[in-house]
């Protein structure tokens, strides 16, 4: 009682799709993918591409301002190029502005942990 040939699996057709209220699929997506998306690798690139501008750009700016200029920070007093001083500056504000942001996250991923766990013992 077998059926010689072998069983593979079949699609459902676009009448029995219709009798459960699904859609039929859009030509689009019944399409190959296209061959020159984007990947990892892609991006990987791209990011190599944008840090090797930002650098050329820091070393034009390093370049340009070399001449001396006095820092004073809480008593401290010292000589330093321009270039150094700001670039010092920069760091120090995205440090502070990266602590403050991973503290926020810690502080939603919390809120949200807390939420998770309170929602599964009221079950």
């Amino acid at each position: 009682m077998s059926d010689p040939s072998p069983t593979t699996p079949t699609r459902p057709t676009a009448s029995s799709t219709a009798d459960r209220g699904a859609v039929s699929p859009t030509p689009e997506a019944t399409e190959a993918p296209d061959p020159l998306r984007g990947s990892r690798t892609s991006g990987l690139w791209a990011g190599v591409v944008a840090l090797a501008v930002v650098l050329i750009l820091l070393i034009v700016f390093v370049a340009q301002n070399t001449q001396d200029v006095t820092v004073s920070y809480f008593g401290w007093e010292g000589q330093t190029p321009l270039a150094v001083a700001l670039l010092v500056a920069a760091t120090a504000g995205l440090v502070l502005a990266a602590i403050a942001a991973t503290l926020r996250m810690w502080q939603v991923r919390r809120r949200v942990h807390r939420g998770r766990s309170t929602s599964r013992s009221a079950r």
